[in-house]
C-alpha cells in the first residue's frame, strides 16, 4: 500500500527544469583559446623579444624571458577576466565567465588561480578531456574555481 502511494507522488512531482545557463560547446572554448594567444599572448612576447630584449637568441637563451611573459599573460586575461567577464577570444564566440552559482563576474584573484589552474590541467591533459563527460561542460580548472563558461544571450 505504501509503495503505491509512493509511486503516485513521484509521479504527480515530475517537473521539468530547465537549465539556468546556455553551456558554451567545447569547440568555441578551443577556438577563443587560440584566438587569446594569438591576441593577447604573442604581442606579448614580440614586445619581451625585440623591444626588452635583444632579439630572438637572448629570448631563447633566457630562463626568465618565457616566465615574464606567461606572467604578463597571466595577470592580462585575469584582469579582463574579472573586469568584463570575458576575453577578445570569448568575446569573438559571444561566451563569458561567471560564478557557477551567482551568474556574477569573478574575481581578480579567482581570475588569475583560474588561469594557474588552467596550465595546471592543460599539462595533465586529463582535464581537458573531462568536458567530454559532464553535461554542463565544466572542464577541471572550472571545476576546481567554480565558474562556468556560457554563452551570453543576445
Amino acid at each position: 500500500m505504501k509503495f503505491r502511494e509512493l509511486k503516485k507522488k513521484s509521479k504527480t512531482k515530475k517537473e521539468t527544469v530547465l537549465p539556468k545557463y546556455i553551456y558554451a560547446p567545447y569547440s568555441f572554448r578551443v577556438k577563443s583559446f587560440i584566438v587569446d594567444l594569438f591576441m593577447i599572448y604573442a604581442p606579448i612576447l614580440y614586445t619581451i623579444t625585440y623591444v626588452i630584449m635583444n632579439g630572438k637568441d637572448d629570448f631563447q637563451s633566457s630562463q626568465l624571458a618565457p616566465l615574464a611573459g606567461v606572467t604578463t599573460y597571466a595577470f592580462v586575461y585575469a584582469l579582463l577576466l574579472s573586469r568584463f567577464g570575458q576575453t577578445p577570444g570569448k568575446k569573438a564566440y559571444d561566451m563569458k565567465v561567471v560564478d557557477d552559482k551567482s551568474g556574477k563576474n569573478i574575481s581578480f584573484a579567482r581570475a588569475l588561480f583560474r588561469f594557474v589552474a588552467f596550465l595546471f590541467t592543460a599539462t595533465t591533459l586529463l582535464g581537458l578531456i573531462v568536458p567530454f563527460y559532464r553535461k554542463d561542460k565544466k572542464a577541471l580548472h572550472d571545476l576546481v574555481c567554480r565558474t562556468i563558461v556560457v554563452v551570453e544571450k543576445k
